[in-house]
């Protein structure tokens, strides 16, 4: 059995700063996780990546060419398609070895994850190569700490569990940068509350779109609270614990090692005439 991490998200949500963290964390803990890129528009990441798919396209490529002339969004599209197209290519350099950790470091164009197929085809292609998958999908969380913002992002992150039907983990990324105040009003949100989500948006004056659609906010909210849909794990990739966390939780949904078989240690057999008897004490 092979595992892997889809390392998804929005742009700019930390994707390739977590892969980068995970290696590290690895190291230091003897551990193999390697990466593989998968963003054909990528320009810098601090990690080496064992398979870049811009030795087989760039989106420049697509913008480029005379008959394509995509923009960046559907060039990126396009990439992901050709490399499903091409898809010997990265079983060629991914290999076959057993028990290999990989995480895929996707684009930053959520639409990849929310409705369009390719990543999905692309998530069959390697499980029908034994791969066991988690997605992973980070959200800055900048953009969470108040209740419209967090409930898009929460609606967002439910798009993406609904699409691509695996186990799934969703992380609220850059954690380090959050002021004080910032985190104290996050904390509400962390255990999804209809009520405190509603109160927050109130608070910060409802526009006649809200207004008109308050019921159906309300409705929204209590589902996700009720039946427990989303959930965020705050991550400080400064925090070494927290780090040790987030991937215990993230190998329990890959269920790691559970098919490793278990080592037995051979005990010499103690001497016989070396062992006291005290029974006749």
């Amino acid at each position: 059995m092979r595992y892997a991490q889809l390392v998804i998200g929005p742009a700019g949500s930390g994707k390739s700063t977590y892969c980068a963290a995970l290696v590290q964390h690895a190291q230091e803990a003897k551990r193999t996780i390697e990466v593989i890129n998968l963003d054909p528009a990528a320009e810098h990441f601090d990690y080496t990546p064992v398979v870049d798919i811009r030795e087989l396209i760039q989106v420049q490529d697509t913008m480029e060419d005379e008959q394509l002339h995509f923009g960046p969004n559907g060039g990126l599209v396009f990439c992901i398609e050709y490399l499903l197209e091409n898809s010997e290519w990265l079983r060629d350099k991914i290999g076959e070895q057993d028990d290999d950790y990989i995480l895929f470091d996707c684009p930053g164009q959520i639409e990849l994850y929310t409705h369009l197929t390719a990543v999905k085809k692309l998530v069959k292609q390697l499980q029908n190569w034994n791969f066991n998958i988690c997605s992973v999908f980070l959200v800055d969380v900048q953009f969470m700490t108040d209740g419209a913002k967090f409930l898009s992002g929460t609606m967002a992150a439910l798009s993406v569990m609904v699409n691509l039907e695996l186990p799934h983990v969703n992380i609220l990324s850059k954690m380090d940068l959050l002021s004080k105040t910032a985190k104290k009003r996050l904390e509400r949100f962390l255990e999804p509350d209809a009520h405190a989500i509603l109160g927050d948006i109130e608070l910060n004056g409802m526009s006649a779109f809200n207004e008109k659609f308050k019921k159906l906010t309300e409705a929204i909210g209590q589902i996700i609270e009720d039946y427990s849909l989303v959930r965020f794990i705050p991550l400080n990739i400064k925090k070494h614990e927290n780090i040790t966390d987030l991937l215990i939780t993230i190998d329990n949904a890959l269920q790691y090692g559970e098919d490793q078989d278990v080592k037995m240690k051979d005990f010499e057999e103690e001497d016989p005439e070396g062992i006291q008897d005290f029974t006749n004490e």
